[in-house]
């Protein structure tokens, strides 16, 4: 007797809205190590086209391409607001540009619409997403540690001071290119890492 293969779990589906290629592309490498499907769209048009296929949990914009005055605002904000008990199953993440803060914070906290800053605090940046995932029970459970080893960016980390239980946030603060790069140094060093050795009699290699 034949069975039927069990079919696979959905795959997290993250659409994120972002015409600044480094940034959307350090976007779309660090969800992508999470086994997360990603696209990235250039304008507002087709991420309006790309939601009604309801294929996406979360949506990652720009605030600078969807201003608070337009169509796609008012449409990403009015699905984040659905709660999941009543069916909402799409959460929004907002991308706030660096020096333009001032200019969207007090209309996305207005709105109640999470954001985060560029640089970006890959820690906080994280967490929200993965938070954002359950909510609409995409996932599981909340990703509440990230790597350790920051590879290439460790350069970037400083010690905080002797009386400071934390770091500052800028102290550990990477830009899209940074990202980028240490998603590629992290690649190669997993690709490295998974040649087989050979002479293993020999202690010396």
């Amino acid at each position: 007797m034949s069975t039927s293969p069990i079919p696979a779990p959905q795959q997290v589906g993250i659409l994120v809205l972002d015409d600044n290629t480094p940034g959307g592309s350090a976007v779309k490498q660090i969800l992508d190590s999470e086994g997360w499907r990603v696209r990235i769209v250039s304008d507002s048009q087709m991420l309006l086209a790309e939601l009604k296929t309801g294929e996406w949990s979360l949506v990652i914009a720009n605030v600078a391409m969807t201003g608070v005055e337009s169509t796609a605002f008012f449409t990403l904000r009015e699905l984040a607001s659905v709660p999941a008990a009543d069916g909402g199953r799409v959460r929004v993440l907002y991308l706030i540009p660096e020096l333009t803060s001032t200019q969207y914070v007090v209309h996305l906290e207005a709105s109640r619409l999470p954001y985060v800053l560029r640089p970006y605090h890959l820690h906080d940046f994280l967490e929200k997403v993965s938070d954002l995932l359950v909510e609409v029970k995409a996932i599981e459970a909340p990703i509440r540690q990230v790597r350790h080893e920051f590879g290439a960016l460790r350069k970037k980390k400083k010690q905080a001071g002797r009386n400071s239980m934390f770091a500052s946030r800028d102290t550990f603060s990477y830009t899209d290119e940074e990202l980028a790069e240490y998603e590629k140094q992290e690649g190669e060093a997993s690709k490295f890492k998974r040649k087989p050795r050979t002479n293993l009699g020999d202690p010396n290699r």
